[in-house]
C-alpha cells in the first residue's frame, strides 16, 4: 500500500520560515562578538598575536563583501532557500571548526568557512523576508534587525563565564547547536521536487556606481564597516591594555554591541521622515570623535562613556541600510543598489582590523589608532553628505 506524503501547510510552512529566519538572524553576528572576548585565551593556545587576530576580523568583512556580490546568482541558481540552508550549514560547520582549531591556520580557515556562510546569510535573508512575509515586511524586518542586535550583545556576556567554566573552545563553538536547528529548519522548508518553484531573485539590473548618491553610500558604508568591526575586534584589548578586567571588557563590549537596539528601531523611521538625514550623519560623526578623543585622554576613568558614544555614534549602519531602500526606484534597483553598496563597502572597510592590530604591534599602543580612526570621520561626513541629499531615485 502506497502512501502519499502531503506538502506541509502554507501556515505551517511559513512559521518554520520564520522561525528559521529567527534563528539565523540572532547568529549573525553572535560569531563576531563571542570570539573577540576569547581572542586572548585562543592566541595563547595557539601562539598567535594581534596580526592573526586583527586579520581574524579582517577575513569577517572581507567574506562580507564577496558574499554580497556571490550570494544573489548563487540563490537564482539554487533557490532561496537551499542557498539559506547551505550557508547556515557552513557558518555551523565554520564554528565547529574554529572551536576545534589546532592551528593559526586552522583558525583562519575556520573563520572564512563561517563568515562565508554568515555573509551570503547577510543578503540571502532580505529576499526571503519579501517574498514569505509580503504583508508583515515591517515587522519581519524588526524582527530580524533586533535580533541580530540581540546576538551580537549576548554572545559575549555568555563567552567570558561558557570560557571560564568549560574552556575558551566550547564558549566559541556553543552557538553551533543554535545554527545547526536553524540549518535543520532551512532544509525541512526547502521546496521538495515536483513542489511549486519558488520565486528567484530578480536578475541583476544596472545601477551606476559614478553617482553622487552610490558613491556616497558606498563611502558611508566602508566607513560605518571599519570603525563597527575594528572595534568589534580591538575594543577588548583596547579596554584591557588599559587596566579594564576582562569581564569589564566583555560587559562594554555588550553595552557597545546593545546600543544597536535603540538604532535599529529609532534611525529607520527617523531616516525616512527627514527629508535630507544629512544631520544623523553630523551626530554620529560627533559622538565618534568624542569617543575616540576620550580613549586617548582617559581609556579607563571613561571607558562606558566611551563605549556609548562608540554603540550610539555607529547609527550610521542602519541609516546607510534605510537609505538604499529610500533611494531605490524599485525592489530590483534596491536588490541592485544594496549588493554594490555592502560588497564595495564591507571591501573597503575590511581593511581596518588587520591594518590597525598590525599599527598597535608595530607602535605598542593604541594612540596612533585612534587618531587614524579620528581622521577617517572626515571621509564619513562627505560620504554622508552625498549619501543624504534628496536626489531622484536610484532607477533600474
Amino acid at each position: 500500500m502506497s502512501t502519499t506524503v502531503l506538502a506541509p501547510a502554507p501556515a505551517r510552512l511559513h512559521r518554520g520560515i520564520l522561525l528559521a529566519v529567527a534563528l539565523t538572524a540572532l547568529n549573525l553576528r553572535t560569531a563576531v562578538t563571542g570570539f573577540s572576548v576569547l581572542t586572548g585565551e585562543a592566541g595563547d593556545a595557539l601562539h598567535f598575536g594581534p596580526v592573526v587576530a586583527g586579520a581574524i576580523g579582517t577575513i569577517v568583512t572581507a567574506c562580507f563583501a564577496v558574499a554580497a556580490f556571490a550570494a544573489p546568482p548563487l540563490a537564482r541558481r539554487l533557490g532561496l532557500e537551499r542557498t539559506a540552508a547551505l550557508a547556515v550549514t557552513a557558518t555551523t560547520a565554520g564554528i565547529l571548526l574554529r572551536a576545534a582549531a589546532w592551528s593559526p591556520t586552522v583558525m583562519i580557515v575556520a573563520t572564512v568557512i563561517a563568515f562565508a556562510g554568515v555573509g551570503a546569510c547577510n543578503v540571502i535573508l532580505i529576499p526571503i523576508v519579501k517574498q514569505h512575509f509580503p504583508q508583515r515586511l515591517h515587522a519581519v524586518s524588526t524582527m530580524y534587525m533586533v535580533l541580530l542586535q540581540v546576538g551580537q550583545l549576548a554572545a559575549p556576556l555568555l563567552a567570558l563565564p561558557l570560557a571560564s567554566a568549560y574552556g575558551w573552545r566550547t564558549a566559541a563553538g556553543g552557538w553551533a547547536v543554535v545554527t545547526a536547528a536553524a540549518a535543520v529548519l532551512w532544509f525541512v522548508t526547502m521546496p521538495r521536487p515536483g513542489a511549486r518553484a519558488e520565486a528567484a531573485p530578480p536578475a541583476p539590473v544596472s545601477v551606476s556606481w559614478r553617482t553622487p548618491l552610490v558613491l556616497g553610500l558606498i563611502g558611508l558604508m566602508a566607513m560605518t564597516t571599519l570603525h563597527v568591526y575594528t572595534l568589534v575586534t580591538w575594543f577588548p584589548a583596547m579596554l584591557a591594555d588599559a587596566g579594564l578586567s576582562p569581564t569589564a571588557s566583555a560587559l562594554l563590549l555588550s553595552w557597545f554591541a546593545g546600543l544597536g537596539l535603540i538604532a535599529a528601531f529609532v534611525v529607520p523611521p527617523l531616516t525616512t521622515r527627514l527629508a535630507n538625514p544629512f544631520p544623523i550623519v553630523v551626530v554620529c560623526v560627533a559622538l565618534m570623535g568624542v569617543g575616540y578623543a576620550g580613549m586617548l585622554a582617559a581609556p579607563a576613568a571613561g571607558a562606558f562613556v566611551w563605549a556609548t558614544a562608540f554603540g550610539l555614534g555607529v547609527s550610521t549602519f542602519p541609516l546607510c541600510l534605510t537609505l538604499i531602500g529610500a533611494r531605490a526606484a524599485n525592489s530590483q534597483s534596491a536588490s541592485r543598489l544594496s549588493g554594490l553598496v555592502q560588497g564595495v563597502g564591507y571591501g573597503i572597510g575590511c581593511a581596518g582590523p588587520l591594518a590597525l592590530g598590525a599599527i598597535h604591534q608595530a607602535t605598542g599602543g593604541w594612540n596612533l589608532t585612534y587618531a587614524l580612526l579620528a581622521a577617517t570621520l572626515l571621509v564619513t561626513l562627505v560620504a554622508g553628505r552625498a549619501a543624504c541629499r534628496p536626489v531622484a531615485p536610484a532607477a533600474g
